[in-house]
Order: structure tokens, then C-alpha cells, then sequence
């Protein structure tokens, strides 16, 4: 299962000139539209007398969650090359917003293609690329004399805790990796239980603890 993907860590920035134009390039990480429109509605905010807002975004593993814009722009010019770049560095969820102020000399085609293309690269280059994964996050419920036992096997099979509380009743959320998901569900059932991996199955209950797949 290919679960890895390349995305930047926070918000980066670049700049481009060209005869009298200011391409000023903003680009965020983002995981859904919501994210794509805060950002947008921020820069149209702090750039109001900007001519244009170009963007192109990118999101998850289909190749099919993209969206561009040429904001006024000859059609082609702005979103594509834009886009372009973000393929280019193979990244995904991913929003590049290019504001345009004008100089008073049009670029034509070519230059403008140039000139987006070119904001945005300078702005990935100063940005942080990391590698992250697809995830599927569980809770497991337990009793309070079960909490070291439980928390000793998480540590041993590495298993992330993203959240915790500890009370009469406790609850503790993991993430895991999609593509080390089964294999590592199954681990946890037989270190919980004392058995070998042949003697537990996907069926297996955990009478002192439940574990609840809640996303993917």
C-alpha cells in the first residue's frame, strides 16, 4: 500500500519581479477546501489593491484533487504553471496563492507562465518539505488496573499516542501507519492477550480492553 506522500511543514513564501510586476507567492499546507478558502480570503484581505489572486492546490494521493485558477489572467498562464510547480516537487495538500500587483507592462504569455512558475518555485524552495502518511486512528477503553499492562505494549510495539485520559474508566487514542495497520492491530491483540500471532485473529476480543477503529 503506498501511504507515503510528500507535503511542506508551514507556510512559505517567494517573490518574483518582472518589469515593474510583483508576484508575491504564498504557499500553505492544507488538508481539505475549507482550509483552501481561509487562506485565499486572508491573502485577498491583506492584498486588496493586488490585480490578481492566482492559486492551484493539489490534495491526498488521487491525482484527480486539484484545483486551479487563472483569477483574470489569459487562460493558462497563472493556475497551470502554478500547479506545475507543486507536481514538479511531488507534493500534495498543497495551496499556492500567486497576487499579482501590476507594473503597467503586460508580459505577455510566455512571461506571465514564466513569472507564476517562477514565484511559486522560489516559495517551495523556501519551504520545508516533509514526508507523512495515511493513518487510521483507533480508541482503546479500559480499566484503570489495566493502564500500565496496556501502556507498557504500546510502547514496546511503538505505537503513537495522540491522546489520553486516565481516570476510573481511561481512554487512549493511537495512529497508526494504513499500510502497518493489520499487522500491527494483530501485534497488539497477542501481546495484550500473552499469545502467538497464530492464535489471535481479526475476530479476537480483548475481554478487559475495547479497540475501536474511529479513522482512516
Amino acid at each position: 500500500m503506498t501511504d507515503a506522500y510528500l507535503t511542506i511543514a508551514s507556510e512559505a513564501q517567494g517573490e518574483y519581479k518582472e518589469k515593474g510586476s510583483k508576484f508575491m507567492a504564498y504557499a500553505y499546507p492544507i488538508q481539505d477546501e475549507e482550509m483552501f478558502e481561509f487562506y485565499l480570503d486572508r491573502l485577498k484581505s491583506l492584498h486588496p489593491k493586488a490585480r490578481h489572486h492566482c492559486y492551484a492546490y493539489k490534495l491526498g494521493l488521487d491525482m484527480n484533487r486539484y484545483r486551479i485558477n487563472d483569477d483574470g489572467e489569459p487562460s493558462g498562464t497563472a493556475g497551470k504553471p502554478i500547479l506545475g510547480q507543486i507536481q514538479s516537487y511531488n507534493l500534495t495538500d498543497v495551496l499556492v496563492v500567486v497576487v499579482r500587483y501590476f507594473g503597467g507592462t503586460k508580459l505577455g504569455a510566455t512571461g506571465l507562465i514564466r513569472a507564476y512558475k517562477e514565484a511559486t518555485q522560489d516559495a517551495l524552495n523556501h519551504a520545508e518539505i516533509v514526508e507523512k502518511y495515511l493513518t487510521a486512528e483507533y480508541e482503546l477503553n479500559f480499566g484503570y488496573e489495566q493502564m500500565g499492562h496496556i501502556l507498557n505494549i504500546l510502547k514496546e510495539i511503538d505505537v503513537e499516542i495522540i491522546h489520553k485520559a486516565f481516570e476510573a474508566n481511561c481512554y487512549v487514542k493511537i495512529e497508526v501507519r494504513l499500510s502497518k495497520e493489520v499487522n500491527l492491530i494483530h501485534t497488539l491483540k497477542a501481546k495484550l492477550l500473552g499469545k502467538t500471532m497464530e492464535e489471535v485473529t481479526p475476530d479476537t476480543v480483548i475481554p478487559f480492553c475495547s479497540i475501536d477503529r474511529i479513522k482512516a
